[in-house]
């Protein structure tokens, strides 16, 4: 039998375009050749503007946890204190970070599916002084969205730097720096700029990189601002070996975010969300988060109960069908699946993959409408068409 071809569905990495692909297939050139340097320096530009930030954005090689990392390293010494907003596994992550460099961490917690509110971090932030709230816009383990311009409103208030977590959102998910009171926000390549991994991208508001000035020397050399502030501002300038290729891919993403149009880019991830949530949903599966608070860039799906589905075999048959789903974290490990659905994905991908797990679905022995799950797709994708 002809093997299909297997598309990438998990929350990352998400499907690499060709025109993204043939950029990390360019032949390397020196770092310090003139038309990289000027290519570079369109990188840090577009970043800057698309995402409103009035401060400085920063391109590295390195992962999203990295800069995670680097946020924290560059704002906050030993002793200050942090409240960590978590609606699942990453936001568990950040509350470790803050940890282990030092500082005291109260952790504001959310069911899984559902999401810190505006109103439970006003709360918290009226019983003590924080110098640091961080928030996972979108929690890769849940699928839920956190409401960061509202929460941003009342952090900024409240006088602490705001650090947001855009991983799973950035390119997908509305997020503006200056405009959200957003002094630090971190991302990498692989989610929603449809890259693959290997960059971390942060953005610092002008407040963050005032606090880096006023800690002086810090533990922390490869993701300290104040080395690599003056290789963003000038390319030409060294502190690290940039990955040349990688930049040149992000680059590209960039066009095609500019050509879709920053604002159309994060209305298609939201209507595109809405059906093939619904499509799943047709099948008998249910979603693990909120109505309120469903992420536009990826979904947890649970099993139907009835259907006790192995999910290991069911996750492995979607694969034989032509797509890879990601297993659930914690709690909902073996109860259902993750699937992206962001970046520069197309129609034509979407049918596919929710076609592969309509397969596999029957495969296992779910009872549902064959065609139903697809039919969902195909209205709403003619709709989307027509207006």
């Amino acid at each position: 039998m002809l093997k299909p071809h297997r598309l990438v569905m998990i929350p990352g990495p998400t499907p690499v375009v060709r025109s993204i692909q043939d950029q990390m297939g360019r032949e390397t050139i020196a770092f310090g050749d003139p038309d990289f340097i000027e290519d570079f320096k369109s990188v840090v530009r577009d970043l800057k503007e698309l995402w409103q930030c009035s401060g400085q954005a920063f391109v590295l090689a390195g992962s999203g946890t990295l800069a995670m990392e680097m946020a924290i390293a560059n704002i906050s010494k030993a002793g200050d204190k942090a409240l960590v907003c978590s609606n699942g596994f990453f936001g568990d992550r950040y509350a470790e970070i803050c940890r282990r460099r030092g500082l005291k961490v109260d952790v504001l917690s959310a069911e899984w599916g559902s999401s810190v509110t505006p109103e439970d971090v006003k709360n918290k932030l009226s019983e003590s002084k924080y110098d640091i709230v961080t928030v996972t816009h979108v929690e890769t383990s849940t699928g839920v969205m956190a409401p960061i311009d509202e929460i941003g409103k009342i952090v900024q208030e409240h006088g602490a730097l705001f650090v947001v977590d855009g991983v799973a959102a950035s390119g997908g998910a509305e997020e503006y720096v200056d405009p959200m009171g957003i002094d630090v926000l971190i991302s990498c390549s692989q989610k929603a700029f449809g890259v693959a991994p290997g960059l971390a991208i942060l953005w610092a508001s002008k407040k963050a990189l005032e606090k880096r000035r006023s800690l002086g020397t810090i533990l922390d050399s490869y993701m300290d601002f104040e080395k690599w502030l003056p290789v963003m501002e000038d390319p030409s300038k060294y502190w690290g070996t940039h990955p040349i290729n990688m930049i040149w891919a992000l680059k590209e993403s960039l066009r095609i975010i500019k050509e879709e149009g920053i604002k159309e880019r994060y209305a298609r991830h939201a209507r595109q969300a809405v059906m093939v949530d619904e499509a799943i949903a047709s099948m008998g599966f249910s979603i693990l988060a909120d109505k309120n608070f469903r992420a536009p860039t990826l979904s947890v799906y649970l099993y139907p109960k009835e259907a006790n589905v192995d999910d290991a075999k069911f996750r492995a048959l979607v694969a034989e069908e032509g797509a890879y789903i990601a297993s659930c974290l914690g709690d909902y490990a073996g109860k259902g699946f993750r699937m992206g659905h962001m970046g520069n994905i197309d129609k034509h991908i979407l049918i596919s993959a929710v076609a592969a797990i309509e397969r596999a679905a029957m495969r296992v022995g779910i009872k549902l409408e064959p065609g139903k799950a697809l039919g969902i797709l195909q209205s709403g994708f003619v709709e989307e068409s027509s207006n």
